[in-house]
């Protein structure tokens, strides 16, 4: 009897029901953070241009206890503080994920991983291949157009990619999300240049304790909130950046369905649940309800003001184009991006025998791609740790960073709507059809 083949695996097939669910509430809150990033770096430049030494005076002032070691500027508080909100939502994105999104079983997880490595190993190449032979060349930041932001990639998405296939619009966030994790891991290994073991000792027992408090049901903020501060101060002194705490909080928040009821004992001694109305619902997505306007609506923005503050003169500029870290970083996000992202979902694909969803195409992967080489967030954050503040190359950067999100927003929105039209009139046709003979004319 003849044995029939084995079917080809599917990539980019529709999401489960947790990852819609996680793709729905990424979509209806970074489209308004998306906007509001980009209000605070248009802030930065104006205020940067027109009063440069206010704009200075301001970033560099410093406020925080020194006995603590947090005497820090106003820049460093907004990199290193308000962004370590931005990374506990991250964590939370990712706790999410692993347990009810597409990145619990392999089967779904690898294509996003593996598309995320191909589009942090191409820009990392080009940066190198650019910086490594020029005498001028600083290899150090090789990992600055390794990143994708989250915000404005799922922001123009929402604004420009109604019509996609939900699995595509899936892929990009499960992409981003995976390319944030493996930014945290190069920030947390390649920019840590001394740790001190007790104190990173310390911050972990913190981490410990936020998970188990919230584990059995403490879930008080006078007690959350002041272990959550410990770990950020202790992993800040340790030498690891601080941001890194607030993905380990995220991580430990507990992320399976139910875990947001609150059992408490009333008075006739029975169990009521907190929150009766989402009894399915996870405590990782409710802290993500709630932090996520603090992250997308004021971490973040206030960190591009105090980031992407510039001065935009023609001795600037034309030192930025004749600067090999700047022709790495803009070249690695608008081209090795895409290909990078091409590239190796279509190896998977190839030593896989895997294939597209029906609908899909690779024309759909690149457009996803271009749309991954806005940088913008953590791209300016890798760019301080590498160059540091106040540096030419740093300035380089941010000049680097800021057109090439622009740019790649702009292809990567061209090609977006180009698809959205295409699957829309696709579904169009499908719908028209399926109806009864002469229902189109009724």
């Amino acid at each position: 009897m003849p044995i029939s083949p084995r079917p080809r695996p599917r990539l980019l097939t529709r999401p489960s029901v947790g990852a819609e669910r996680n793709l729905r509430d990424t979509l209806r809150d970074e489209r308004t953070g998306g906007v509001l990033l980009l209000v605070g770096a248009l802030a930065a430049l104006v205020w940067a241009n027109a009063s440069p030494g206010t704009y200075r005076a301001v970033s560099d002032t410093v406020v925080g206890p020194a006995a603590l070691h947090l005497d820090l500027s106003l820049a460093h508080w907004a990199s290193d503080g308000l962004l370590a909100i931005f990374f506990f939502v991250v964590g939370l994105e990712l706790k999410r994920e692993m347990v009810v999104g597409e990145l619990r079983h392999v089967r779904t997880a690898v294509l996003p991983a593996v598309a995320a490595v191909g589009g942090m190993l191409v820009p990392a190449g080009i940066y190198l291949a650019v910086n490594l032979t020029r005498p001028d060349g600083a290899p150090v930041g090789w990992a600055v157009p390794t990143a994708t932001d989250i915000a404005f990639a799922v922001g123009v998405l929402a604004l420009v990619g109604r019509g996609l296939p939900v699995a595509l619009r899936a892929f990009l966030l499960t992409l981003a999300v995976v390319d944030d994790l493996l930014a945290i891991v190069v920030i947390a290994v390649a920019y840590t240049d001394h740790v001190a073991v007790g104190l990173l000792a310390g911050a972990l027992v913190a981490v410990a304790a936020f998970g188990v408090a919230l584990a059995r049901g403490l879930r008080s903020p006078w007690l959350l909130v002041p272990l959550a501060l410990a770990a950020w101060g202790l992993l800040h002194a340790s030498g690891v950046h601080a941001t890194i705490a607030g993905v380990l909080l995220g991580f430990a928040v507990p992320a399976s369905p139910g875990s947001a009821r609150h059992p408490r004992a009333t008075t006739a001694g029975t169990v009521e649940d907190a929150d009766p109305g989402r009894p399915d619902g996870s405590l990782a997505e409710r802290y993500e309800h709630v932090w996520r306007p603090v992250s997308a609506g004021l971490a973040v923005p206030v960190f591009a003001l105090f980031a992407a503050g510039v001065t935009i003169a023609p001795e600037t500029l034309g030192a930025a184009l004749g600067d090999p870290v700047a022709q790495g970083v803009a070249l690695g996000l608008v081209l090795g991006k895409p290909l990078g992202i091409l590239g190796a979902t279509w190896l998977l694909a190839r030593f896989t025998r895997a294939r597209l969803a029906p609908g899909l195409s690779w024309a759909d992967v690149l457009a996803v791609g271009a749309l991954a080489g806005i940088g913008f967030t953590v791209s300016l954050l890798v760019g301080v740790l590498a160059f540091g503040e106040g540096s030419a190359h740093d300035e380089h950067v941010v000049v680097a960073v800021l057109a090439a999100s622009v740019v790649a927003a702009a292809i990567g929105s061209v090609l977006l709507a180009w698809r959205s039209r295409v699957h829309t009139a696709r579904a169009a046709d499908v719908t028209a059809d399926d109806r009864p003979d002469g229902a189109a004319n009724r």
